[in-house]
């Protein structure tokens, strides 16, 4: 018999706490995450982002999986986070300049995704990133 007894629901939501730590919950929705199983780790990434929201790495998971999850807004809002905690951190701006895109913000996403090219002028996702944004503002002009 374990000390801690069966798994019970969550006292806030009426449902059941996924099982293990927050290292575990971050390694899970990795995978997850990995496999194509965005909304299925977003489960638990915001679990682990509750437990430990001064991790920069689960925040970056976090974000990813709402991202992959297409709720650009929540996406937009973690890699805004990060990067006010961080400037020089080019994923999480090329993330936010992604994300506001998806959400038709490419105005507001030409300035996060031109500092991701320029930190990472090696980096051709940024680029061919900043080139889309600006090819669709021109074509709206």
């Amino acid at each position: 018999m374990s000390l801690q007894g069966p798994e019970r629901p969550d006292d806030s939501t009426g449902e059941h706490p996924p099982g293990g730590d927050v290292y575990e919950w971050y390694t899970r929705g990795l995978s997850l995450l990995r496999s194509g199983s965005a909304a299925a780790a977003l489960q638990l990434l915001a679990r682990a982002a509750d437990a430990e929201p001064d991790s920069r790495a689960i925040r970056e998971a976090l974000a990813r999986a709402q991202f992959g999850a297409r709720r650009f807004g929540d996406a937009a809002d973690s890699f805004r986070s990060i990067v006010a905690d961080d400037p020089a951190e080019d994923y999480a701006l090329f993330g936010l300049g992604l994300a506001l895109s998806r959400m038709g913000d490419f105005r507001g996403a030409v300035e996060p995704l031109a500092l991701a090219a320029a930190m990472r002028p090696d980096n051709k996702d940024y680029a061919n990133a900043l080139r889309h944004v600006r090819a669709t503002l021109a074509s709206r002009d």
